[in-house]
């Protein structure tokens, strides 16, 4: 990665106003997170961790509480101007292609949607043709006049990342991209992304709960837990030498994995309410085992907070 991150969160902070004046559910909680020119970064943790929040942050659909972004070294203003700007630079694919594209829109109409809100010249024929070609639509005439029910889950998929390409974004954010598709198809859709890396320079962070993806298409990954990354590092690094237990856990499940089986009990704790001490305390296996008391750190676990995860590292006393 480059000295200057193409993308970076410094202290990021996303907490929603609770109900009847009670305490604000903390759904991004000091987060430090950079993507490089032309790196692929995974995200990945249980569903309500607070994953799409902080993607959502990113793209400048969110507000944060506090904290900064950073887009090409400049800070990310929330005006509608920068937004504007923004948002032509980093776009979004979304997890459901059946539900982001409107059944009424052929695919041209679809594809070039974006070049119409941004308000581009020039020849959005050619535009729409190259996305869809990139995209892996080829030829793009047989597909243009199409409607979303005429195609498969996987063409429909290369439709919403056409869509993307076509304003030539610098940055993807890629929101769960094939978990509604079918196994024969995901291996397709994440070639594509490689591909597309490999042939434009384009960055990518993509958020998902499959580790397995993760495994085949990412440079780094950021394990999250309840708003806040708490293991981060190149992926084969990550991936085959866990440190932080939650890591471990959600690695132990994979039919492959080396890693010893771990049962996370209960479900992660309200994001309004976040217990004291490690945040991963009330669920960690290692401190359940009486492994962190034989370490000498279980004090630590149920009363001190790790520091926030800068860069490569991990945010767990016993680790």
């Amino acid at each position: 990665m480059t000295a200057v991150p193409l993308l970076a969160a410094t202290g990021l902070e996303v907490v929603f106003p609770g109900r009847r004046g009670g305490p604000g559910a903390r759904a991004v909680d000091g987060v430090d997170l950079a993507v490089g020119r032309g790196e692929i970064v995974a995200l990945v943790g249980e569903s309500g961790c607070g994953k799409t929040t902080l993607a959502r942050a990113l793209l400048g659909l969110v507000r944060p509480t506090a904290g900064r972004i950073d887009f090409d070294g400049r800070p990310l203003l929330h005006t509608a101007r920068a937004l504007r700007a923004h948002r032509r630079r980093v776009q979004l694919v979304l997890q459901d292609p059946s539900g982001a594209l409107n059944p009424r829109h052929s695919v041209y109409e679809a594809v070039a949607e974006g070049l119409r809100i941004h308000g581009c010249a020039g020849d959005g024929g050619a535009a729409v043709a190259g996305a869809l070609a990139r995209a892996g639509l080829r030829p793009p005439g047989r597909f243009v006049s199409r409607y979303p029910h005429e195609l498969s889950g996987g063409q429909r998929q290369r439709v919403v990342i056409a869509g993307a390409l076509v304003l030539e974004p610098e940055l993807i954010v890629a929101d769960e991209p094939v978990a509604s598709l079918d196994a024969s198809v995901r291996g397709e859709i994440l070639a594509l992304l490689l591909r597309l890396r490999a042939e434009l320079g384009l960055s990518a962070l993509v958020v998902t709960h499959d580790l397995g993806l993760a495994w085949n298409i990412a440079d780094r990954v950021a394990v999250m837990y309840l708003g806040r990354i708490v293991e981060c590092g190149p992926a084969q690094e990550v991936l085959t030498a866990p440190r932080h237990p939650y890591t471990r856990a959600l690695l132990s499940v994979l039919p492959e994995s080396a890693v010893p089986a771990a049962v996370l009990t209960g479900e992660p704790p309200d994001p309004a309410k976040i217990p004291g001490g490690c945040r991963f305390h009330v669920r960690c296996p290692v401190l359940a085992s009486g492994e962190a008391e034989r370490a000498g750190v279980a004090g630590r676990c149920r009363s001190e907070e790790p520091g926030v995860v800068s860069g490569a590292g991990v945010a767990c006393h016993w680790a």
